[in-house]
């Protein structure tokens, strides 16, 4: 059975933890361990393989984290854009075997009762094995509007699929007893659901299979589709596609301690308290505060006579809510685009193939940051258009190339490469080579980057 695991999205409602380019399934919040991490370690126990569904800017997010866990004999599939999951899944499923059972799972929930999800993950093969299409209804605690809903008969047939409900009709239906959250989980075989979707969604599937044909193979266990092809296929949900039209969907009941952290509120819920029912949070001091989600790992955070709030601090921004109103975060992630803020896309240090950066100062005119590369690793083959680089090596040895010299750069030595200049940073040696770069130009961002040649291949 392979996991197929699904890293898109970028968690805007738990901004500013969350940005599009470290999203909340990779940001560690549970004793230094991702929800990535955690969902791989859990599915491990009862998946042969995993096969990683990721856009390009965050596959090697996954790919460092699963080091991390000694695991490295993992496939990845990578989308240029997002469509949706049900392309994402249909991609997967053409490149596995017919009969593969596949366990769909996002790789941001959070699953505390593992003895009882395996054995409704044992009742699942069952019944995927017999061809149906499985999906995993999480037995609801309190009446949650944030949430779709499944209604089942005789167990495990589904009635019907409902949208997200108001308040009034979600009562109603925890009363009922025969519903069930949409958990966004699934099991079947790659064929099944191949024949299903080409039955229900034809244009997603024969789109899907010309993207899937057309794939770039970048290495071995890393299939790339093409930009235009991906743009090409109808942007759908699985449940929209399939699982509310076909007429072999069953659901498993599911009472397994589940989370998909979809707001702080439901995030506050899962971490450990003190005293004060506050998170647990060195940084923290609290005077007569009680009630509060606090997080931040950097400055020391005090509170007075405060609770019931959500006090977020990261090295670029501060989020203050009250609880309760955690979803509307993402009105303000919407805010930031609106006003072309980075604020929503990348934190202060930023995540790279090759290693990270940080950005220490960042003015009209000129940008300071700190970068690490990875041994063994290097940086693209590029030029920009807009701006000088002065680069200081603080630690390890850099090979550095500048048109068509190359040289060795040591601690406390520099190097200045001009605007418009090919150059390429190398670590040839057994440590991180860390470095300061000055930008000085008229246009500091992220995107005057032309790349020449690139071992990741980026655009």
């Amino acid at each position: 059975m392979t996991n197929l695991i699904l890293c898109g999205g970028s968690g805007t409602r738990l901004w500013p933890i969350s940005r599009n380019l470290m999203p909340k399934q990779f940001v560690k919040l549970f004793e230094e361990k991702s929800l990535f991490q955690l969902t791989v370690q859990r599915n491990s126990k009862m998946c042969d393989k995993q096969f990683i569904v990721s856009n390009t800017e965050q596959y090697f997010l996954a790919i460092d984290q699963l080091e991390e866990l000694n695991i490295t004999s993992t496939n990845y599939l990578l989308e240029p854009i997002g469509r949706n999951t049900a392309p994402a899944i249909a991609l997967a499923c053409f490149a596995l075997q017919k009969d593969e059972l596949i366990l769909v799972t996002p790789s941001d929930h959070l699953i505390k009762n593992e003895e009882e999800y395996k054995k409704v993950v044992e009742k699942a093969k069952q019944l995927a094995n017999e061809n149906f299409l499985l999906t995993f209804g999480i037995t609801p605690t309190y009446a949650e509007t944030g949430y779709g809903y499944i209604e089942s008969e005789n167990i495990n047939d589904v009635k019907a699929f409902y949208e997200k409900p108001d308040i009034n009709t979600a009562t109603k239906y925890l009363e009922n007893g025969n519903f069930y959250w949409n958990s966004g989980m699934f099991m079947f075989k790659a064929g099944v659901f191949l024949d299903e979707l080409k039955k229900y969604s034809p244009n997603i599937y024969e789109t899907s299979k010309i993207a899937f044909e057309n794939k770039q193979s970048i290495a071995e266990n890393q299939l790339r589709i093409k930009y235009d092809d991906m743009l090409n296929i109808p942007e759908d949900s699985i449940d929209y596609a399939v699982m509310e039209k076909s007429d072999i969907v069953k659901v498993i009941p599911s009472d397994i301690n589940w989370s998909d952290l979809g707001s702080f509120d439901s995030l506050y819920e899962e971490l450990d308290k003190d005293q004060n029912n506050n998170t647990k949070n060195p940084n923290h001091i609290s005077i007569d505060s009680s009630n509060n989600l606090v997080h931040g790992d950097e400055r020391t955070i005090a509170t007075i006579d405060v609770e019931d709030l959500v006090i977020v601090d990261t090295a670029d921004a501060l989020l203050i809510s009250k609880k309760g109103s955690s979803q509307k975060v993402k009105k303000v992630v919407k805010k930031l685009k609106e006003i072309n803020s980075e604020l929503h896309n990348i934190h202060l240090t930023g995540y790279r193939p090759w290693g990270t950066y940080t950005v220490l100062e960042d003015s009209p005119g000129y940008k300071i940051k700190r970068i690490e590369v990875k041994p063994n690793s290097r940086l693209s083959l590029q030029k920009h258009f807009h701006r000088n680089e002065h680069w200081i090596v603080v630690s390890g040895t850099a090979t550095v190339t500048v048109g068509d010299k190359t040289f060795t750069v040591r601690p406390n030595e520099s190097t200045y490469i001009k605007m418009g200049e090919v150059h390429r940073l190398s670590n040839e040696g057994k440590i991180p080579v860390v470095l300061i770069e000055a930008q000085v130009g008229e246009y500091t961002g992220e995107d005057d980057i032309v790349r020449l040649d690139d071992d990741f291949s980026r655009d």
